[in-house]
């Protein structure tokens, strides 16, 4: 029989296309400079590249910001919001060198102080008071995505100041055009440049708004009935009009908004805790914030905008090198794209494992569909549970060997919180687990 080799990450064409694209912005920088001298004209062409650079990755962040389905189901979501804040943390500083090189530049050639060049500048340069609004809303958002004020801030509020990215970046992309020496007299550079950001902008408009719409006309969900799992713990399901089309797989998530009172403004992710059908989903979430506990008191009927599938953790995800052999390792509201997947992902008898870490065994929510579905399969089913003495079980290197000898060729689908995940990939990795077979998906968005 011929051994399926494991499947190439999707991230690596990827990043090789996205640092092409810089290396090319580079060039166009190279081609319209035949020659720099003195400190002046080395900080303004330093400022020029910089300045090329700054706007490339901003078009990468409105791309990253699209949740084009190509990425956030092959990628996976988790990562692809990696990349946008990595992304965004490059255009800031880009942004700031630009700004900071070419007033320095200038203020040298004209033999002036910075701040009197600075107000010439942006009262006498086409398109530049636009410029230096959109680049102080640029500078606020990546203010308020710093590690610090956003956890101090609610999600929702952060949400919605976050959307002034889009106002930032239009106001800005005008003196571009108007102003940079790689364009004005480039009509071809011109063009180029525009298309990139229109199809940026196209990606963002089509996949943020129109096929939503399309989804939620077309599907018309609402809340059927909720049902208590577990202490904290509820299960939403959700019916609607042929479900089946959606194209949704266990494992996958969508973006909710509940159209009710204090709901309807704020979206948030939540797992298929079941395999999908044509007529019924459902979600199984658990009380960690406001948003998430208020879904227990959700009336029948309620109206919903939902926005997927998203996701890449799923049976797809499988190396296809491991002769079948799988461990599911969850904790907390982790359980609740496992278990779809533990009923739905191929395998022999015996070839399935789910392990369940909870604090008690009261907080094992969905025991019961986990029990008969290992039943049903030949599953095998662990639970890692506090001891009396709250003790907690560790998730070691050695457990995992002593659970699962042969741990090495299994695959593992990994979904907790961020301390047990981080906890037991290391613990998987020391157990001999290839990086290439440890699927992880994070939410902590």
């Amino acid at each position: 029989m011929r051994r399926i080799r494991p499947r190439r990450s999707p991230a690596i064409p990827l990043l090789l296309l996205a640092w092409s694209g810089a290396a090319a912005v580079l060039w166009l920088w190279w081609r319209n400079t035949p020659a720099v001298s003195g400190a002046s004209g080395w900080a303004v062409n330093a400022g020029r590249m910089t300045g090329l650079l700054a706007g490339y990755a901003v078009a990468l962040v409105i791309v990253q910001m699209a949740r084009v389905p190509a990425l956030e189901r092959r990628v996976g979501s988790d990562r692809v919001t990696r990349w946008h804040a990595t992304s965004g943390r490059y255009a800031l500083l880009l942004t700031a060198a630009h700004v900071g090189l070419t007033l320095y530049g200038y203020a040298l050639q004209a033999g002036t102080g910075l701040v009197a060049q600075t107000v010439s500048v942006v009262t006498r340069y086409p398109d530049m008071a636009e410029a230096a609004a959109g680049t102080l809303l640029l500078f606020l958002t990546g203010l308020l995505s710093a590690g610090p004020l956003r956890r101090r801030m609610r999600y929702e509020l952060w949400y919605y100041l976050h959307l002034l990215t889009y106002a930032a970046v239009f106001l800005a992309f005008w003196h571009q055009l108007s102003t940079g020496a790689e364009f004005a007299g480039d009509p071809a550079a011109r063009t180029a440049w525009s298309a990139l950001y229109g199809a940026a902008g196209v990606l963002l408009l089509w996949y943020r708004v129109l096929v939503p719409l399309r989804l939620n006309l077309r599907h018309r969900m609402r809340v059927d009935s909720v049902v208590p799992e577990a202490p904290g713990v509820v299960s939403v399901l959700i019916r609607g009009r042929r479900l089946h089309r959606l194209g949704a797989e266990a494992g996958q998530f969508f973006r909710w908004r509940f159209l009710t009172r204090g709901l309807w403004w704020t979206a948030n992710p939540y797992s298929l805790s079941a395999p999908p059908r044509p007529d019924l989903l459902r979600i199984t979430v658990k009380a960690v914030g406001g948003h998430s506990a208020a879904l227990a008191a959700l009336p029948p009927g309620t109206r919903l905008w939902a926005e997927g599938p998203y996701g890449a953790l799923t049976a797809a995800r499988r190396s296809g090198g491991s002769g079948g052999k799988v461990l599911l390792l969850a904790g907390g509201a982790g359980i609740t794209p496992l278990r779809a997947l533990f009923e739905t992902l191929p395998g022999a008898p015996g070839d399935l494992t789910l392990l369940y870490r909870a604090r008690t065994a009261e907080e094992l929510a969905l025991r019961a569909e986990l029990e008969e579905i290992a039943d049903r399969r030949g599953a095998h089913l662990l639970y890692a549970v506090n001891g009396p003495d709250g003790r907690r079980p560790a998730i070691s290197a050695r457990t995992l060997r002593k659970l699962l000898p042969d741990i090495d060729r299994h695959d593992v689908y990994l979904c907790g919180p961020p301390g047990l995940a981080e906890e037991s990939y290391a613990a998987l990795r020391e157990a001999g687990v290839p990086d290439r077979r440890i699927h992880h998906e994070s939410f902590a968005f």
